[in-house]
């Protein structure tokens, strides 16, 4: 499964390059293309680790004989015995948040700027996001995006780019992560990685589609 995905956004990465989508997100960001390259391969091999975090119950005490366990960093084979593995993905919530706080301090974005458009984004994420049995939590593809990019062109029009990708990151991750931690149990899988590849959000590609937007 984490080979199909990374397969998966490769693909999806050589599209959006062909055509010329990432460059604009480039110009907008102020990102040099050493650095965007960097940042990508980051994210690409950073979405195959899980840093494991904690433990909790799950309501599930078996799961079925097929079930691919997926691994996490430091715990590579985990053991499904009616408890469930809360992990952070690297490539999909690590990265981004480090990229969305060197944003902030780079362009100087007021915090009554992206705290205002964080809580927005991750209320309607919460929202519309559904936990999805055996995977993980479900958000419709376009729902943050385009509620980040409205939001940051809304909020502050001039930094409206960088705003799009931090409130459209950060958001996802506190709405339909964060927030959705109770409901993890119910989903019957034996780990569950915030901003991984379990769920349907895109973290990453959230924030691109939300600059392209702004």
């Amino acid at each position: 499964m984490p080979f199909l995905y990374l397969i998966f956004l490769s693909i999806l990465l050589i599209i959006v390059v062909q055509l010329g989508a990432f460059s604009i997100v480039l110009t907008k960001l102020g990102l040099s293309p050493d650095s965007a390259l960097l940042l990508l391969i980051s994210t690409l091999i950073g979405s195959l680790i899980n840093i494991r975090l904690f433990t909790m119950d799950s309501s599930f005490e078996e799961l079925p004989e097929n079930y691919l366990i997926p691994r996490t960093l430091f715990n590579p084979i985990p053991v499904f015995k009616g408890k469930i593995i809360i992990a952070l993905n690297v490539g999909g919530a690590l990265i981004p948040i480090c990229f969305s706080i060197y944003l902030i301090l780079i362009y100087s974005v007021n915090p009554l700027h992206f705290i205002p458009a964080i809580f927005i984004v991750a209320a309607i994420s919460y929202l519309f996001s559904r936990p999805i049995k055996g995977l993980g939590i479900g958000i419709p593809i376009f729902i943050a995006p385009v509620t980040a990019a409205l939001t940051a062109l809304t909020i502050a029009p001039a930094q409206s780019a960088p705003l799009a990708y931090i409130c459209g990151t950060l958001g996802v991750l506190i709405g339909a992560d964060l927030f959705r931690l109770k409901d993890i149990k119910h989903i019957g899988a034996p780990v569950a990685a915030i901003g991984g590849a379990g769920t349907f959000d895109g973290i990453f590609f959230t924030g691109i589609i939300a600059v392209l937007l702004a």
